[in-house]
């Protein structure tokens, strides 16, 4: 049976920026190389208001910067991304047969505050909850729309890891968001490393691990 883990991407950055994940993941849990497939939705082209309205690829506008508890949201913005993943999910569903419940959705900065914001804001009752939710140096948004199901909370583990020295997305982020997610009976696992605004070996072989319990859980 196949299964598939979406990846979004950064503000400015494109799906090759990640699409090696797809060559590494299989390297470091063999598992994830069997049946396993992963979609890179692109990030639409728009203004962002931090860099002078300038066009490039991004999730959703942003308005301050760094990116620290408190930023202005921008909820249109952070819908319209969070229905786009949601749209690529449903086409998974309608031709390939693969449910959600075999989907891991996740992401990098924007990637992840919109991989959160599919996972748990918008799984309301009635929908079928993710496998998981990977959440790389991203943050928690709309967190006065945040209403999580008990069937989401049970069934749709985080995995949440960011760089101790983050100067893009304060590494407050984590904390905050994990304890707001956590209050909300969200599973959480919870990895910090001594870097900024970028990714390691040791977080992906995490991030590995973390997959193959979610989408191989007899085989753990």
């Amino acid at each position: 049976m196949r299964m598939r883990k979406i990846i979004n991407s950064l503000v400015g950055d494109t799906p090759a920026g990640w699409s090696s994940l797809q060559r590494n993941l299989p390297s470091l849990r063999p598992n994830l190389g069997k049946n396993v497939h992963f979609v890179f939705p692109p990030a639409p082209t728009i203004g962002i208001s931090i860099n002078g309205g300038m066009q490039m690829p991004g999730w959703f506008d942003l308005y301050d910067w760094p990116i620290g508890v408190g930023v202005k949201d921008d909820k249109d913005g952070k819908i319209k991304a969070a229905i786009q993943i949601e749209e690529a999910v449903e086409k998974l569903e309608k031709e390939m047969d693969i449910p959600p419940s075999r989907i891991v959705v996740g992401g990098f900065s924007q990637g992840g505050a919109v991989a959160l914001l599919t996972a748990y804001h918008r799984r309301t009752e009635g929908k079928v909850p993710f496998a998981g939710c990977v959440c790389l140096s991203g943050w928690l948004t709309l967190k006065e729309d945040l209403k999580v199901t008990d069937e989401v909370a049970r069934s749709t583990p985080l995995f949440w890891a960011h760089g101790e020295y983050d100067d893009k997305v304060l590494f407050e982020q984590q904390a905050h968001g994990v304890r707001i997610l956590k209050e909300h009976g969200v599973k959480v696992e919870e990895r910090s490393y001594p870097m900024g605004h970028e990714s390691d070996y040791d977080e992906i072989d995490a991030m590995a691990e973390f997959l193959d319990k979610v989408l191989f859980p007899s085989s753990t």
